[in-house]
């Protein structure tokens, strides 16, 4: 998984503790490796672009949670923006749709009840 962004430091910053990863890719100037802490999960990959975010993303991460409001105040916290009002519910799940500093958007997710 790759994300665009234009300070890796920031972006570094904010997606290793979001994800509860760590920032394997010091020196390089355009690339930032994070992986996660326990060694389960995907490889994200920061790159630094020089144009700035215009359109939605085709692509964007679902952080599934059991607590909706603790977890977008956490990440708000942390650096992101909401950007709905009230959360979205569809077949018993409830998400925010946020932005990290860079503006990519990505939801805060929570199942239904009986989905644990």
């Amino acid at each position: 998984m790759v994300i665009d962004c234009s300070d890796l430091e920031t972006a570094g910053a904010f997606w290793t503790r979001v994800l509860g990863y760590t920032d394997e890719g010091e020196g390089s100037t355009r690339y930032r490796t994070l992986l996660p802490e326990d060694g389960v999960g995907i490889e994200v990959l920061l790159q630094k672009v020089s144009d700035p975010k215009s359109q939605k993303n085709r692509l964007h991460l679902d952080l599934r949670t059991t607590d909706l409001v603790a977890e977008v105040r956490r990440v708000v916290e942390l650096g992101a923006t909401v950007r709905t009002d009230v959360p979205h519910s569809e077949y018993g799940w409830e998400w925010h749709v946020l932005a990290d500093p860079d503006g990519n958007e990505f939801c805060v997710i929570a199942p239904p009840p009986d989905y644990w």
